[in-house]
């Protein structure tokens, strides 16, 4: 596993716009990396994700292949 250092400061955070009540998980985009944090922990972890695997994500995501998890 790979160290990156990042700034957490110059990030650009983003949510859903249906995010609402301080339920976010925000998203921010860096040269080569996506960042992943909880809103109500902006101080916490940045988990990081190169491209190719948020992208994979998000395909999976928009497919419904991950609904289950909200039964």
């Amino acid at each position: 596993m790979s160290n990156y250092e990042i700034d957490r400061n110059a990030l650009a955070w983003r949510v859903a716009a249906r995010s609402s009540g301080g339920n976010c998980v925000q998203v921010a985009k860096t040269d080569n990396l996506i960042a992943v944090r909880n809103s109500r922990h902006p101080d916490g972890e940045i988990i990081l994700y190169t491209k190719p695997e948020f992208e994979a994500f998000l395909d999976g995501a928009k497919k419904g292949e991950f609904d289950d998890l909200l039964d």
